[in-house]
């Protein structure tokens, strides 16, 4: 055990490069994260006897898995707003992709998978109802108290809203997976006040690199939207194939798809053409990573590269910049969703006035631990609408204000 302030931090006593606990012997890189050299996690916990052998990174995965944040994210928006089809995705859906594209990167690297899976799954769980929409009229509503941001939401929520415990506020994660999750983007040389209240008590060296395995969580995540999102921008109707072929790296592919599955139906090709960006894109960091690794020989040197060491290739980046600002301007600033967000910020936005006008339309139990000071106060009713799914928020606004914004949800 470490001290630091007035909490003791557990650390986890498992043998280096060992069989891991689940059985299977596991080849991991000496830059890899090792679950066995854990800084621990910011709470001693109770042992409530073992539940399975797993290592302090499965342990993590699995308590992410079993939280209600995380299972909230079934019902928040990724692109669409309460989509009405069943084949859209959502932050949940997204993020079981990102997870599955991180692990493969995660193994094809020999890093550790299971801190890798950890990170991809609870990337968007500080998102608030209808996405980054909602995040705007959040941070506007708590202007004058330090403002919203959904990524240091994410660590308030899983170090102290989303707290299945009985002794021990939050998931009580270890600390690998906070730091991934902190600046999977990379040092955070301003923090907010969320990150910076959270890192007083549990430090989490904001001004250095993270993992590798936190590097190749966010290249998962661009990887997944970049091409999923051009899948429900078609099947939206939003996005037309002929423009999306403009894109010359795009139409190559599309064009090996076509000679490759002449005969295959359009939806059949659109989807394998998803299929072979990935595939191109997951190919193309795992290559170009390895080469920026030559020469580092453990995952303290990573920390301290002082730059990100995974990554796409210079050609790929620049595809993928192009890609990203096409679907900015052809789906994300579609006349459409442009509409949509303005509605889903005037939801949040009056859902706050009311809650900060009458306290009692929360919750019974968010109103009874109202704090009684600012900013706390104001942040305590911004957590709970934050938790909110798109169809609670809706179901709230309804409620209060008799009437429903019609057309909040466009496909």
């Amino acid at each position: 055990m470490t001290q630091a302030g007035n909490r003791v931090h557990q650390v986890f006593p498992l043998p280096c490069n060992a069989a891991t606990p689940s059985g299977w012997a596991m080849t991991r890189a000496p830059y890899a994260a090792d679950p066995a050299a854990s800084r621990g996690r910011e709470f001693v916990q109770a042992s409530g006897g073992a539940r399975g052998p797993r290592s302090a990174f499965q342990r993590d995965r699995d308590r992410i898995l079993h939280s209600i944040a995380f299972r909230r994210l079934a019902g928040k928006a990724q692109v669409f707003v309460a989509p009405d089809g069943d084949h859209f995705r959502v932050r949940l859906t997204h993020s079981l992709e990102v997870a599955q594209i991180g692990r493969v990167l995660a193994r094809s690297l020999s890093l550790d998978e299971d801190l890798a899976e950890a990170l991809c799954l609870a990337h968007d769980m500080g998102h608030p109802p209808f996405g980054h929409s909602g995040e705007d009229a959040l941070s506007a509503s708590l202007a004058k108290r330090g403002g919203f941001d959904h990524n240091e939401h994410c660590l308030r929520t899983v170090m102290r809203l989303d707290s299945p415990y009985c002794d021990v506020p939050g998931l009580n994660l270890s600390w690998e997976v906070l730091e991934g999750l902190a600046k999977h983007n990379g040092p955070v040389a301003s923090p907010g006040w969320a990150l910076a209240e959270l890192g007083a008590g549990f430090p989490l060296d904001l001004d250095r690199w993270p993992s590798l395995e936190a590097q190749v969580a966010a290249l998962a995540d661009d990887i997944a939207y970049d091409n999923h999102d051009i899948d429900d921008g078609i099947r939206s109707g939003f996005l037309a194939v002929d423009d999306l072929l403009t894109l010359d790296f795009v139409a190559d592919q599309w064009r090996a798809v076509e000679k490759s599955f002449p005969n295959a139906g359009r939806e059949a090709q659109l989807r394998e053409l998803v299929r072979s960006q990935i595939g191109m894109m997951v190919n193309d960091v795992i290559e170009t990573t390895r080469d920026n690794l030559a020469g580092i020989g453990s995952v303290e040197e990573v920390r301290g590269a002082g730059c990100a060491l995974a990554g796409f290739s210079p050609a790929v980046a620049a595809q993928e910049r192009a890609l990203k600002g096409f679907l900015y301007e052809r789906l994300y600033h579609h006349p459409e969703q442009m509409r949509t967000a303005q509605l889903a910020k005037m939801v949040v936005a009056r859902l706050y006035a009311a809650f900060d006008q009458d306290p009692s339309l929360m919750s019974e139990s968010w109103n009874r631990r109202l704090p009684t000071i600012e900013p706390e106060r104001s942040r305590h009713i911004a957590d709970f609408i934050a938790g909110m799914t798109d169809r609670y928020a809706l179901s709230h606004y309804r409620r209060i204000f008799g009437e429903n914004p019609e057309g909040l949800s466009n496909v």
